[in-house]
C-alpha cells in the first residue's frame, strides 16, 4: 500500500474511510455504487459530516442562532432544511438565495440578507418577508430600503457593512476588508458613521449593528481581532454621539478548511474562544458594553462535508521540456472546470485519491485535467498519481462542498452533475443530473 491509498481524514468528510477491498466508503456507502447509480461527474454529501460542523460551529460561538451559515457556498431545500434543523441561521446573497430558503420552510426572522446591488424588487421582497437583518452596502441602498420599508408600512432591521481596510493576506478575489473593492462602506473618512447617522434618522429602518468580513480562507483570529477592534471604535463614536448601544457585530465568514494533505485543519473552538476573549478586552478598554458576536461560516461547514467522483478518460504522457519533469501524465476526467472553476479562477489546490480500489506501483508526475474546450481546464495541477492509473478508473477530489456546484456552469454545453447526500447507509438524492432537455429547454423557436 502506497501513501496515495490514504484517506486524509483532516480533508475527506468525517464519515469517509477505505475499506479492505481498497473501496472508499462515505457513511457506509460505496462511491462506486453511487457513481454506477448516479452516473459521473458526482458530488456526495455526507449528512452527518455537514450537521456535525454546524453544530461545532454553534458550540464555539455560543448558541446556533449566532452562526448564520453562508448559502452561497452551497444551498438546497436540503441543505436549508438542514440548517434549520440544527437551529443556525442563514444568510443569503441574493432574491434566488432567499426563494430557496423560504420555499424549504426556514424561519424568516433567522436569515440576514446581502448584496452590493439589491433592486428595489428585491429589497421590497426581504422586508414583506419580514427577514431577520438586511445589510446595507451603500448609501443609496440605505435610501431605497428606507423608502420601500415605508411604502410597505414596515420597519426593517438593518446592519451596515463596514469595510475597515484590514488585509487578511488571501487571493485578490476573496479579500473583502480592504477599502479599494465593491462591498461595504469605508470607515475612513467618517463614511460609515454617516451611514449609521442616516439609519438613526430613517423612520423605516431599525438599526441593530454593525457587519464587516475581512476575507476567505482565514485560519486565526488575526484579522478578524483587527476589524473588530476598528469596528468597535465606531460602536463606541455611536454611543458617545448618538446615545445608541449597537447589540450585534457580525464578523462575517471566511474560515478556512484544509484542501489537501499538508494542510492543516481549522480548530473552530481556539478560534471562536481567542475573538470572543479579544472582542471583550477591546470592549472593556474602550468602555462601552460588548454586543453580540455573529459570525457567517459556509466553506467551513460545506467545503469538508463533500467530494466530487470523476471517471478517468484518456491518459496520456506528454513532454514538458522540463529538466526536473521531463515528461509528465495527464490523466483526464469526465467533468472540469464546468463542475469546479476554483482551480482556474483562484489556483485552487485538491487532494485526489482512486476511489474504486487500491492504487499499485511507483507514482509519476501528474496533472487531472477536465474535458474541456480550454488548456486552463485544470482540476489538480501538480499531483503525483500511482502509475497504474487507467481509463475507468475511479477518482474523487475531497472538500468540494463550497463553491463548486454553487459556481457551476454549462460550458461546452456540460450539464450539472446529480447531487446525493449520505447518512447512516443509506443515499437521499438531492439534486438530480441536469439533461440534454434542461440545456434546450430555454431556446424560442
Amino acid at each position: 500500500m502506497t501513501d496515495f491509498n490514504d484517506v486524509p481524514a483532516h480533508v475527506w468528510p468525517r464519515g469517509a474511510q477505505r475499506e479492505e477491498d481498497g473501496v472508499i466508503t462515505v457513511a457506509g456507502v460505496p462511491l462506486p455504487e453511487l457513481a454506477e447509480e448516479y452516473g459521473t461527474p458526482l458530488m456526495v454529501f455526507d449528512e452527518d459530516d455537514f450537521r456535525s460542523r454546524c453544530r461545532d460551529m454553534a458550540a464555539a460561538f455560543g448558541a446556533p442562532e449566532r452562526v448564520h451559515y453562508a448559502s452561497k457556498a452551497f444551498l438546497s431545500k436540503k441543505v436549508a432544511r438542514w440548517v434549520d434543523e440544527e437551529g443556525l441561521s442563514l444568510d443569503v446573497a441574493s432574491i434566488n438565495e432567499l426563494r430557496i430558503a423560504l420555499a424549504a420552510g426556514f424561519p424568516a426572522e433567522r436569515i440576514t440578507v446581502h448584496g452590493n446591488n439589491k433592486s428595489a424588487g428585491f429589497l421590497a421582497y426581504c422586508v414583506d418577508s419580514q427577514v431577520g437583518h438586511v445589510v446595507i452596502d451603500s448609501p443609496q441602498e440605505l435610501e431605497t430600503l428606507d423608502f420601500v420599508a415605508r411604502s410597505l408600512g414596515k420597519v426593517q432591521p438593518v446592519m451596515v457593512r463596514v469595510t475597515p481596510g484590514i488585509d487578511a493576506h488571501t487571493h485578490e478575489f476573496i479579500a473583502t476588508s480592504h477599502e479599494d473593492q465593491k462591498f461595504g462602506i469605508a470607515l475612513a473618512g467618517g463614511e460609515a458613521f454617516a451611514a449609521v447617522k442616516a439609519c438613526h434618522r430613517a423612520e423605516n429602518l431599525q438599526l441593530v449593528g454593525l457587519h464587516c468580513h475581512v476575507g476567505s480562507q482565514v485560519f486565526d483570529a488575526e484579522g478578524f481581532k483587527l476589524a473588530a477592534q476598528r469596528v468597535l471604535g465606531l460602536y463606541r463614536q455611536v454611543y458617545n454621539e448618538l446615545g445608541i448601544a449597537l447589540a450585534e457585530l457580525d464578523l462575517g465568514g471566511g474560515y478556512g478548511v484544509p484542501y489537501t494533505a499538508h494542510d492543516t485543519a481549522l480548530d473552530v473552538a481556539a478560534l471562536a474562544k481567542d475573538l470572543l476573549a479579544a472582542v471583550g478586552q477591546i470592549a472593556d478598554d474602550l468602555e462601552i458594553t460588548p454586543p453580540t458576536i455573529l459570525v457567517e461560516p459556509g466553506r467551513a461547514i460545506a467545503a469538508p462535508a463533500a467530494v466530487t467522483v470523476y471517471e478517468v478518460g484518456t491518459v496520456k504522457d506528454v513532454a514538458t521540456g522540463d529538466g526536473e519533469v521531463p515528461v509528465r501524465r495527464y490523466v483526464s476526467v469526465d467533468g472540469g472546470m464546468s463542475d469546479n472553476i476554483r482551480p482556474s479562477l483562484y489556483g485552487a489546490e485538491y487532494d485526489a485519491r482512486l476511489v474504486g480500489r487500491y492504487a499499485d506501483g511507483e507514482t509519476v508526475p501528474a496533472r487531472i485535467v477536465g474535458s474541456h474546450c480550454e488548456a486552463g481546464d485544470i482540476l489538480v495541477s501538480d499531483i503525483a498519481l500511482p502509475a497504474d492509473v487507467r481509463p475507468g478508473d475511479l477518482i474523487a477530489l475531497a472538500a468540494t462542498g463550497a463553491y463548486c456546484y454553487a459556481m457551476a456552469s454549462r460550458y461546452n454545453a456540460f450539464v450539472r452533475p446529480a447531487v446525493v447526500a449520505v447518512r447512516a447507509g443509506e443515499k437521499k438524492p438531492m439534486l438530480r443530473r441536469e439533461t440534454f432537455e434542461d440545456l434546450v429547454a430555454l431556446e424560442v423557436d
